[in-house]
């Protein structure tokens, strides 16, 4: 169970939520900045903007997805998996 490793290793909800607002900001910069640096102009820097502004979905994902592992017993989405119930 990925959520179960990734909350083992430290990883919070709060630090994915977080990671996805950070990625917002460094989507907007790096757009910014590589529409000033690159000589490709404003096609790449669209594309850098795009890549890195999809990352944003996934950690917010992630930090629903490790919310709801947090909540343990109390969650009816873990309440009947045997892999909670083996691993506590």
């Amino acid at each position: 169970m990925i959520m179960k490793k990734l909350h083992d290793a430290g990883v919070r909800s709060e630090h994915a939520y977080m990671a996805g607002i950070a990625s917002i900001g460094l989507s907007l910069v790096s757009w910014m900045g590589s529409a000033v640096a690159e000589p490709a102009g404003v096609d790449r820097a669209d594309r850098w903007g795009i890549f890195i502004g999809e990352w944003a979905p996934t950690f917010f994902c992630m930090g629903l997805a490790l919310a709801q592992y947090e909540h343990g017993e109390d969650n009816p989405v873990y309440a009947h998996d045997p892999r909670v119930a083996a691993s506590t």
